[in-house]
C-alpha cells in the first residue's frame, strides 16, 4: 500500500532491475510502501475494473436518456469509494448537472465530470499507430509537448496529414523526438541556396541530408552530385557582391 492523494492504495512492484537506480547505485526516490496489501484489500482492488466498466455502462444510458452532446471516454473510481470521474469528450459546453444528480443517487459518493481534449482521450482508449508499435501517449509519455508543422519540415518529411498525424487526428508526438538533432546538424551544414567553393570547383547547395551529412548539389555546369561530409568539410562560401544601382 502507498500514500496517494486519493489515500492509500495498493500498487505493484514494477521492478529492482539497474535502470530503478540512480548513478552510484543509489535507488531512485519513488512512493514510500506503507506496508503489503491485505488480501481483502487485493481483492477489492482487482474488483475496480469491473464495477468501472458498470459505471461506464449506466453513464452512456443516462447521457442518451438525457439527450447530452457528449462521449464518455472512461470511468475513474478511487480505491476508498471517495469519489467517481468520469471523463468525456464533447465539442462544445455542456449542461451535465442532472445527469450528475442521477449518478450520485445510483452510487452514493462524490462525482466528477472531467472534459478531455482529443490527445488526452486517445491516451486513455490507447491502440496502435502507424508504426505498429502500442501508442506512445498510452506507453510513456506523460505530459503532452508542443508539435507543429515546422518539425515535419526540417526532417524532410511528407506533409501528407495522413502521415503525420496520429489516431488523434493531431501531428504525431513522435515528430518532436529528433527535432533538435535534425536542427543541430542542419545548421553545421551549408544552407541549401548557398553558393559554396570546394576542391576549386564553385557549387549551389539544392538540399541538405542531415542523417548522411551529405549535400545535393549543382555546379556551374548545371550538373547535380551529392557530396560526402568527407568532401564538403572545409568549404567556403562563395560571395556574391551586389551590384550598386546608378542614381
Amino acid at each position: 500500500m502507498i500514500k496517494t492523494d486519493h489515500g492509500l492504495e495498493p500498487a505493484m512492484v514494477a521492478c529492482s532491475a539497474p535502470s530503478c537506480r540512480e548513478a552510484g547505485g543509489r535507488p531512485k526516490p519513488a512512493e514510500e510502501l506503507i506496508r503489503r496489501a491485505t488480501s481483502d484489500e487485493t481483492a477489492r482492488f482487482e474488483a475496480l475494473p469491473v464495477s468501472e466498466n458498470q459505471a461506464f455502462e449506466l453513464c452512456v444510458e443516462l447521457i442518451l436518456k438525457h439527450k447530452l452532446a457528449m462521449r464518455l471516454v472512461r470511468v475513474e473510481r478511487f480505491f476508498n469509494g471517495s469519489k467517481i470521474i468520469f471523463y468525456f469528450t464533447a465539442n462544445n459546453r455542456v449542461d451535465f448537472r442532472d445527469l450528475v444528480k442521477d449518478l450520485v443517487q445510483q452510487f452514493h459518493t462524490r462525482v466528477e465530470m472531467r472534459q478531455v481534449g482529443v490527445r488526452h482521450e486517445t491516451k486513455m482508449v490507447g491502440g496502435l499507430g502507424i508504426c505498429g508499435r502500442e501508442l506512445c501517449c498510452s506507453s510513456f509519455i506523460k505530459k503532452f509537448d508542443s508539435v507543429s508543422i515546422k518539425m515535419a519540415k526540417e526532417q524532410d518529411l511528407p506533409l501528407n496529414p495522413a502521415k503525420i498525424s496520429g489516431l488523434c487526428n493531431r501531428l504525431l508526438c513522435c515528430l518532436t523526438y529528433e527535432y533538435e538533432t535534425y536542427k543541430q546538424e542542419r545548421r553545421a551544414m551549408p544552407r541549401a541556396g548557398r553558393k559554396i567553393e570546394v576542391g576549386g570547383q564553385t557549387y549551389q547547395v539544392l538540399r541538405q541530408h542531415p542523417l548522411q551529412q551529405s549535400l545535393l548539389v549543382r555546379n556551374s555546369e548545371g550538373e547535380q552530385a551529392t557530396l560526402t561530409a568527407d568532401q564538403w568539410q572545409g568549404y567556403e562560401v562563395v560571395r556574391v557582391e551586389k551590384k550598386m544601382k546608378k542614381k
